[in-house]
């Protein structure tokens, strides 16, 4: 396995994001997180997918540290300030769900509140029903856990051979293309920092392919066993997918209608957001998180 590291001058002055980075070591590789807020209270981790890096979540980190919370984002390994093998090949989603368990091993969190978006949710409910003992609730925005038995978006599918085939993929515009606010230049760039050269980008290129698309792919069975879990799951769990995402609409309905832990709540609709919500309303979902937490 050959390992690109990002250099730090990538990062200096990004806006919007100045805090401090923490680093692990999993199997081998060096994983980024922020950390936030008091070291003592129980942690609200928010796991991004991809092209994006921890830099998605700049707007609900202060917001969630202020409410009294530890707030922890880390950067899936192929992103971010994490390093990132340049093999497509390198990249499974057992392997990116081992990684994050090894990652809440090593911080030793548990009383976790979930919150995770696009890939974020692929890895985090994966990893929440293999070790459900760590996690207190779950907020899911804008995901899933796909078994293959359904067919997927055509959105998605269009977007799957995007990545695959494409000789232009630049990061930037890309979440551009999934947002309903205009960002401006810095912020465009901010996404693009991680990535100097596409030999930086295997796992962007890479993770449309590994979500199970037919019955009998190699995640399959794993995430069939994850959705029996979450047939049990009496813990609270909340949805608050927006109103303007054509990849994962609808998908929330089926965790109001099948997870124990999602009745009685009042779930919630984040308007005027597209796929990445935390971009176009991070801070109205960082108070929804608050809420949550305070009353769950």
């Amino acid at each position: 396995m050959h390992v690109l590291r990002t250099p730090d001058s990538r990062f200096a002055d990004l806006s919007g994001y100045d805090f401090e980075p923490h680093y692990v070591d999993i199997d081998g590789l060096r994983m980024h997180y922020i950390d936030q807020g008091r070291a003592q209270a129980a942690p609200v981790l928010l796991l991004h997918g991809e092209p994006s890096w921890s830099y998605l979540y700049r707007k609900m980190i202060p917001p969630l540290a202020a409410a009294g919370h530890r707030v922890i984002a880390p950067d899936l390994i192929g992103f971010g300030k994490s390093d990132k093998p340049d093999s497509q090949g390198d990249y499974s989603y057992a392997g990116h769900v081992s990684w994050m368990r090894q990652f809440i091993a090593a911080l030793d969190l548990n009383n976790i509140t979930l919150f995770c978006q696009d890939w974020g949710s692929l890895i985090g409910l994966r990893v929440a029903a293999e070790d459900e003992t760590r996690f207190a609730r779950i907020a899911l925005g804008n995901g899933g856990l796909p078994t293959g038995d359904q067919e997927l978006p055509r959105a998605f599918r269009i977007w799957r051979a995007f990545a695959r085939w494409s000789p232009w993929f630049p990061i930037g515009r890309i979440i551009q293309s999934a947002t309903v606010t205009d960002l401006p230049r810095d912020v465009i760039a901010a996404y693009d920092a991680p990535f100097p050269s596409a030999r930086y980008k295997a796992a962007a290129r890479a993770f449309p392919r590994l979500v199970p698309a037919r019955p009998d792919d190699p995640a399959s069975n794993a995430n069939r066993q994850a959705w029996e879990v979450f047939r049990a799951w009496e813990k609270p769990f909340l949805t608050t997918f927006s109103n303007r995402d054509p990849i994962t609409r609808g998908l929330d309905k089926a965790f109001q209608d099948k997870v124990p832990g999602a009745r009685n709540l009042e779930h919630v609709k984040i308007r005027n957001a597209g796929h990445f919500l935390q971009e176009d309303k991070g801070e109205e979902l960082a108070e929804v998180l608050n809420s949550f937490i305070g009353v769950a």
